[in-house]
């Protein structure tokens, strides 16, 4: 009888998971700290309109109107720890494995947090409907009717789902409409229509009919971190023969003008696992 021998890859593969911020670079991060806040100030003219000289040869003036909104941040953490023998008994780098899962999941809360500011703007298009071109212009059209400038910073969060709907539209997948292949290249973030689109694995309703996708402008949505921005830990301790590693973060997101947001309730059904 032949006894096989059992081999083990030494390397540790790693599991499926977003391990990485998709979203922070399209919203507002500039801000005042105050304390455990972060004030973000908009201001614009109130939808003012130009006036001519009145009767006595002075021009009539007017304050900008300015708000101020406040996001309170709130520490965020992830620790892990390991017995010695844990380490030494495992396959694989078990301290490195540690410390990637620590960042990847403080970095997955970060886009947590800025899609619970989203969630709270009133804008939508309506009942759930699968992608199209159609579709994808009414969120834009909402934003431009609203003056929200088209200066390449409106961003689209999108589902998977969403992606696979928009490849089988024509202006979407065609050379005669774009220049990049889709097909031959699918990057996470990708332009079309003068929008930016972030293909997310972690949206609310991801694979059923009530997907809750996103359009805005980078100025609609705000973003705050203390000013240490995302920390880390890495240690061992003698006592008790552990290896741990954390990460932390204080951070809290604030919707700062609803009129640069589209909530996009998309129905992804059609793409969803079958058991």
């Amino acid at each position: 009888m032949t006894a096989f021998q059992t081999q083990f890859k030494a390397e540790l593969i790693a599991g499926f998971e977003q391990t990485e911020s998709l979203i922070r670079k399209t919203v507002t991060t500039e801000g005042t700290m105050k304390g455990n806040s972060f004030v973000f100030a908009v201001g614009d003219s109130g939808s003012a309109e130009a006036v001519t000289r009145g009767t006595n040869g002075l021009i009539p003036a007017r304050a900008d109107n300015i708000a101020q909104y406040t996001a309170t941040l709130v520490e965020w953490h992830d620790l892990v720890r390991r017995t010695e023998f844990n380490i030494f008994a495992s396959q694989g780098d078990g301290r490195k494995l540690m410390q990637n899962t620590v960042m990847g999941t403080i970095n997955r809360k970060m886009d947590q947090d800025i899609l619970l500011g989203l969630s709270a703007a009133t804008q939508t298009t309506g009942a759930a409907q699968q992608a199209s071109l159609d579709l994808v212009m009414y969120a834009k059209v909402i934003l431009g009717n609203n003056e929200v400038p088209a200066d390449g910073n409106i961003s689209a969060i999108i589902s998977p789902a969403f992606h696979a709907e928009l490849m089988k539209t024509t202006e979407f997948a065609s050379v005669d409409y774009i220049n990049d292949k889709p097909f031959t290249n699918m990057p996470v973030m990708f332009r079309w229509a003068g929008v930016n689109f972030i293909e997310h694995p972690n949206l609310a309703g991801k694979g059923t009919a009530a997907e809750i996708c996103y359009m805005y402008h980078k100025s609609a949505i705000g973003h705050a971190a203390s000013t240490a921005g995302l920390t880390t830990a890495v240690g061992y301790d003698e006592e008790q023969d552990y290896s741990f590693a954390r990460c932390s973060m204080y951070m809290g997101s604030k919707l700062l003008q609803n009129s640069g947001i589209v909530k996009i309730t998309h129905d992804g059904s059609n793409y969803a696992a079958q058991a």
